[in-house]
């Protein structure tokens, strides 16, 4: 009697374990490898090829005092609604450019900064030390995961970020468990239609390419609020 316990321990072990690989195994056959974008990672997602993540050596450009006329920052915090208890989550925070000015409104919530980068982090614990902002939290994603609570955030923001992730299934997959049923994500990008935008291509999304790929992980498009002089303004629910 014991070793047949044995045996089947083992079998469902055997079990899990191929399963746990046949569906790593899935996710990795939706990617695409090949040459492309001198700035892509030589990666494809639903024909798109993913770009280099910017890194913490670009905190000057994401501080830069053009910044707001070039992107209507304010406009597009506005296009949030962001209520006093609201938690919000910025996915690629970067050195917080967004994160502050969130804060303040979401006075009586949270707003997580989430970054893969942890100079980014520090960068953003720096202001949080001079300032008498308490309700940041930083945290130090990955590739494939925020490591945010499920079903614990209202608004999610995600501002020229996107199209950098080089594990976008497993990205989306853990952003969404984190979205309460009702939440908002809001998919900040470079208009890829728009050739006046002087972004690179790669760096760059269409709407058409977005509802896509948003679509495929359970997203709808509630709307595109066209308001920003450069980017889309994508507003995603779940299905």
């Amino acid at each position: 009697m014991k070793k047949f316990t044995v045996l089947l321990l083992l079998l469902n072990i055997l079990f899990f374990s191929n399963k746990s690989l046949a569906q790593n195994n899935t996710s990795d056959q939706k990617y695409i490898y090949k040459k492309g974008d001198y700035n892509g990672i030589g990666k494809w997602y639903m024909d798109r090829e993913i770009a280099y993540v910017m890194g913490y050596e670009g905190i000057g450009w994401l501080e830069r005092s053009e910044r707001e006329k070039e992107e209507n920052v304010s406009k597009l915090i506005q296009n949030m609604g962001i209520k006093p208890n609201d938690t919000i989550a910025d996915i690629g925070a970067g050195s917080g450019y967004h994160v502050f000015r969130i804060a303040p409104i979401a006075n009586k919530g949270m707003v997580y900064a989430v970054d893969i980068q942890t100079e980014m982090l520090m960068a953003i614990e720096n202001i949080k030390e001079t300032s008498k902002i308490k309700n940041i939290k930083t945290i130090l994603g990955s590739e494939e995961s925020v490591y945010l609570p499920e079903n614990s955030v209202d608004k999610i923001l995600m501002v020229d970020v996107y199209h950098e992730f080089s594990f976008p299934i497993e990205m989306i997959t853990s952003i969404k468990s984190a979205l309460k049923p009702e939440g908002e994500l809001f998919l900040i990008e470079y208009r890829a239609e728009d050739p006046n935008v002087p972004i690179k291509k790669i760096h760059k999304m269409s709407e058409k390419q977005a509802v896509k790929e948003m679509n495929a992980a359970g997203f709808k498009l509630k709307k595109n609020i066209n308001n920003l002089p450069w980017q889309h303004c994508m507003i995603f629910v779940k299905k």
